[in-house]
């Protein structure tokens, strides 16, 4: 019998991508995926690609039958784990992809999110200094959101080594749909999205603040776009240099033992179908010829490395696993 896992919050894409790994990871056992709206189907009906759990049911999100599971896995909308995460006991562990337990700060919750701040756990992203060590020592992790990962891999080192200023961040990033999550929208139809961009939440995108806590920047414009794929985020990061330093050399510095994050040779640029299906993410940097500005370009899958990937790295490190086990570093193609 392996570790038990269970899943709540199942139904939607990233619940589902969780359980697509749980079934591929040797060391552990799923024993319960929960999905509210979809409660009694099988994941056959919810899941068509998931074939060998297709017979297993989606069951009503109970707290005294999650509290059976050694680690617990909250893939719900932001503002719905806090409540439920609560009613766990403290010796099982919870891993939360939502929101609700990244910021330390109360007045950026209230004012990106609303609502009471139900305190911060552990930062849940392990590249970050210290922060292996601190998620192997926790109960309670919350996953970082996916574009404050790809951001956070381009911009922290950069921060941390007085290469960039702290002051003069902007990033744009474009989003596959699966970020938007699965609940049906109509500016989501494939007849809306496909062969088009569009930006939104622009100027006050919600990761904003995590981003600015993860990397220690203190300005940051950030516009966000919806892109004509299902999933991948493709980040671009300008910051105003400080030294002559490389940036790319600072970044394979910082990650040159990391499994997860590659940059790549010089010449050569991330794109999101790179990532796709892997926990990894991919990095390049360079400085801008006519402005002075040093840019990075990271990709992402946003399920993956933003997501389901990131918080099963996490759970790993939690249960004293090798790190990379059940996560892929190669993604897939075409």
């Amino acid at each position: 019998m392996g570790i038990r896992v269970a899943v709540a919050g199942a139904s939607g894409y990233a619940g589902g991508e969780l359980l697509r790994l749980i079934a591929g990871h040797p060391e552990l056992e799923l024993v319960l995926a929960t999905g509210h709206s979809q409660a009694g189907s099988t994941l056959r009906a919810v899941h068509p690609h998931l074939v060998t759990l297709a017979d297993l049911a989606l069951t009503a999100t109970d707290p005294a039958q999650l509290a059976g599971a050694d680690l617990v896995f909250l893939a719900l909308p932001h503002g719905e784990s806090a409540a439920l995460a609560a009613a766990l006991p403290p010796e099982v562990a919870v891993v939360d992809l939502g929101a609700d337990h990244r910021l330390t700060d109360a007045a950026a919750w209230r004012r990106y999110y609303g609502g009471p701040h139900a305190g911060a756990w552990t930062y849940g992203l392990p590249e970050l200094p210290g922060q292996r060590a601190a998620i192997a020592a926790s109960r309670r992790v919350a996953a970082g959101g996916c574009y404050a990962v790809a951001i956070t891999l381009a911009l922290a080192p950069l921060i941390a080594d007085g290469v960039v200023s702290a002051d003069d961040v902007v990033v744009v990033a474009a989003s596959g749909t699966s970020g938007a999550g699965r609940t049906a929208k109509p500016h989501l139809l494939g007849s809306e999205v496909m062969g088009d961009l569009s930006p939104y939440k622009v100027g006050a995108h919600q990761h904003v603040p995590e981003i600015k806590q993860a990397t220690g920047a203190r300005t940051l414009s950030f516009t966000p776009v919806l892109a004509p794929m299902p999933r991948g985020i493709l980040a671009t990061v300008t910051a105003r240099p400080l030294s002559s330093a490389p940036p790319q050399e600072i970044l394979r510095s910082a990650y040159a033992d990391e499994p997860f994050v590659h940059v790549l040779p010089d010449g050569a640029w991330p794109h999101t179908a790179a990532t796709l299906g892997s926990n990894s993410c991919h990095l390049q940097a360079t400085v801008d010829v006519d402005s002075g500005r040093v840019v990075v370009t990271s990709a992402i899958d946003n399920l993956g490395k933003g997501a389901a990937g990131q918080a099963l790295q996490c759970a790993n490190i939690m249960l004293g696993l090798p790190e990379t086990t059940g996560l892929a570093v190669n993604g897939v193609a075409p």
